[in-house]
């Protein structure tokens, strides 16, 4: 005997033998098994001896079933939770990091296949004349004005011409330069002798513009890029329109141009009659290329890369208006596109130069069938054409009209 005394059971129980195991209570498996409570007047009095009972481990006990299945047993309190053992944070680090690549593949698939997807886009064309490197980066960029692209016809003239063309320069040290050449400048053009600047592009396309262009400025042409007019309508509402400014009023039959001085939000149609006006402007040509440079100006600044990154959207909506109507030299590719806006950019900007070549007279009139012309000034141009190689003039507006 133990010296302990039985326990007395409730009424209508038999009484449980001294040293037996507590009874499990239903549905509290994994906790402490609870004993089978005596009388409130007869406390169970506590063991006398100096040694322990020895009881038999409790056996677990399945949950009662409920009508969802088994319920699985709660952890103890304090008890760690498997989820958050180490071995399991190990086991989620794979997962984290193929999820971390895919995202870095992603990015990185995204502007590459665009780039791809852009290149194919663009149409090629001989243009480059081969003659020897000249120092820095030359762009030759051209506004298309085909019938076959939907420009508004002027003058009735047949075929395709071109109403701008602008010159941009990277020297190797020195401000970017963004040189609009008015389209009536008097020049010589190889094999075909004086004659306006455009009727070389009628004449011999972009091969003879460029060996034209080259002629005049003593630069050698290293990309060549040519945009149909259409494309400018494009451009402009894929960015979303531009805010543009002319200070008088307009009411061109010929470019469509319809305006109130000041300044307006415009879409493609609008801006590109505002590109192609001349005759309602007592500045000519030279107005008409501060216009084409402002819209090429208002077009970058809406074309911010931070924000294309998160608009893939507009992106593709943008480059397959840009590339859509891009004719460009068989040498070129849609990379030296990119760098040629990165250029067009840094042009326009604090430290760029802009403007036209010195100009003696805007109404120059050489005789035979020229009628009337632009014609640069002799003594001036060029030192101004080696100043831009060079890069030794300072960033700023240059030319414009004679006297000004």
């Amino acid at each position: 005997m133990s010296g302990r005394p039985p326990t007395i059971a409730p009424a209508g129980q038999g009484a449980r033998p001294a040293g037996a195991a507590p009874v499990e209570v239903p549905g509290r498996a994994g906790r402490q098994a609870a004993p089978v409570a005596t009388p409130a007047s007869t406390p169970a009095p506590r063991s006398t001896s100096s040694r322990p009972a020895t009881a038999r481990p409790a056996q677990p006990t399945r949950p009662p079933a409920g009508p969802a299945g088994p319920r699985p047993p709660r952890p103890t309190a304090g008890a760690p939770d498997p989820a958050a053992q180490p071995g399991a944070r190990r086991s989620r680090k794979p997962l984290v990091g193929a999820v971390a690549a895919l995202v870095v593949l992603a990015l990185l698939a995204w502007p590459i296949g665009l780039a791809v997807w852009a290149n194919d886009k663009v149409q090629h064309t001989a243009a480059l004349s081969g003659a020897a490197n000249t120092p820095g980066t030359t762009y030759l960029l051209t506004g298309s004005d085909s019938r076959a692209d939907g420009g508004i016809e002027q003058d009735g003239t047949e075929g395709s011409r071109t109403d701008t063309i602008l010159l941009l320069h990277v020297p190797d040290s020195g401000p970017t330069a963004l040189i609009s050449l008015p389209r009536d400048t008097y020049v010589e053009i190889p094999g075909n002798g004086a004659a306006k600047l455009n009727a070389a592009f009628s004449w011999g396309q972009a091969p003879l513009l460029v060996q034209t262009v080259e002629g005049l400025t003593g630069l050698t042409v290293d990309h060549y890029a040519e945009i149909g007019m259409a494309g400018v309508e494009q451009i402009v509402d894929a960015v979303g329109g531009v805010n543009l400014c002319h200070d008088t009023d307009v009411n061109d039959v010929d470019s469509g141009m319809v305006w109130v001085a000041g300044c307006h939000d415009v879409d493609g149609t609008q801006a590109l009659a505002f590109a192609r006006m001349r005759k309602a402007d007592l500045t000519g040509d030279v107005g008409r290329a501060e216009r084409q440079r402002q819209l090429i100006g208002a077009v970058m600044s809406k074309v911010q890369p931070s924000q294309l990154a998160l608009r893939p959207g507009q992106q593709v909506a943008l480059i397959d208006a840009g590339t859509g109507a891009l004719t460009v030299s068989n040498e070129s590719n849609i990379l030296d596109m990119a760098r040629l806006a990165l250029a067009f950019r840094a042009a326009n900007g604090e430290n760029g130069i802009t403007g036209t070549p010195p100009i003696s007279s805007i109404d120059y009139r050489p005789g035979g069938n020229a009628g009337s012309t632009v014609l640069l000034d002799p003594d001036a141009a060029p030192a101004f054409w080696a100043a831009i190689r060079d890069g030794s003039l300072p960033p700023g507006p240059v030319g414009g009209m004679p006297g000004a």
